[in-house]
């Protein structure tokens, strides 16, 4: 059976108000035509986690979509502030739980293997600790050294772009990797967007670059584009533009809600999103071929 469907299906299939949300990807990859469709769909008292929540949390903030946030890095990568999750927090209108990158990624990986929590060496955070109850100190029981201990998080939905997979979600990256592996086993339910949706046997071809099998996958979507202003390796470069544009957008809660009324709520899907955005960012964003060797697996 084919789990391909339309992005708009699998949000209103697979994720519910109330739902703990990861969209997953590290500067690279994000799946901003996902958060978008949320907005567009509704959806309200989620609980967004992500590493670094990027733009991508900040719009869906500005939507209403969220209650709470869990992450670890909170800003507009290389220009600043998140203004609207800052102006947020501050204002006691948005629950947070921080911690530390590898805090974070150990909590993924917790529940990636199935275990209540995972201990990891001491930090600097110490801060982290007098504000995150759920961050807790353990005794190594072979060392009697001191650890620090996090549980393990479950999300409700991940959501993953991949370069490309196949109709029942053995997908494939390259490129940055960020915790797109572990958020994917750790969460009670995947929805894949792709850039391109290829047959098995073009998977079956490179094993290795399989990082997502499609056992865990619970919906795949064909979704060009799904990652600006971020960006997909091999397919189109980061909007470094947008960043800054959106620093400025976000000054302003009128500008914003502007922005959000033409520009998420005022298309379709992605290639909608994409034809609007015009042949000169489409231009200034294109990437040239430069495709890697060969890797012969043999045969017998």
């Amino acid at each position: 059976m084919t789990k391909l469907c339309s992005l708009a299906e699998a949000v209103s299939q697979h994720v519910h108000d109330g739902d703990c949300v990861y969209a997953a990807g590290f500067t690279h990859l994000i799946p901003f035509a996902a958060g978008h469709e949320m907005i567009r769909q509704g959806r309200k008292n989620l609980t967004l986690a992500r590493a670094t929540p990027d733009l991508i949390y900040d719009q869906m903030v500005a939507a209403g979509c969220a209650r709470k946030i869990i992450f670890s890095y909170m800003g507009n990568p290389g220009v600043g502030s998140l203004r609207i999750l800052r102006t947020e927090v501050e204002a006691g209108r948005l629950e947070v739980d921080e911690y530390s990158h590898f805090g974070m990624i150990t909590r993924l990986q917790a529940g990636a293997s199935g275990l209540p929590f995972l201990p990891m060496n001491p930090t600097a955070a110490v801060d982290l600790e007098q504000s995150n109850p759920n961050i807790r100190r353990v005794i190594d029981p072979y060392s009697g050294r001191e650890l620090i201990a996090v549980p393990a998080l479950h999300p409700d939905v991940a959501i993953i772009h991949v370069q490309r997979a196949d109709v029942n979600g053995n997908a494939q990256i390259w490129g940055i990797l960020g915790e797109q592996k572990e958020v994917a086993f750790a969460a009670r339910k995947v929805i894949l967007t792709a850039e391109e949706i290829v047959e098995e046997d073009v998977i079956r071809s490179d094993p290795n670059r399989t990082m997502i099998p499609g056992f865990i996958v619970s919906a795949v979507c064909h979704v060009p584009y799904c990652a600006h202003p971020s960006y997909t390796q091999g397919y189109y470069d980061r909007d470094n533009a947008f960043y800054l544009e959106w620093d400025k957008i976000s000054e302003s809660p009128d500008a914003v809600q502007a922005w959000l009324q033409e520009w998420v709520y005022g298309v379709r899907d992605s290639l909608e999103y994409w034809d609007k955005l015009g042949a000169e960012v489409h231009n200034r964003l294109k990437v040239n071929p430069r495709l890697a060797s060969p890797v012969n697996y043999g045969d017998y």
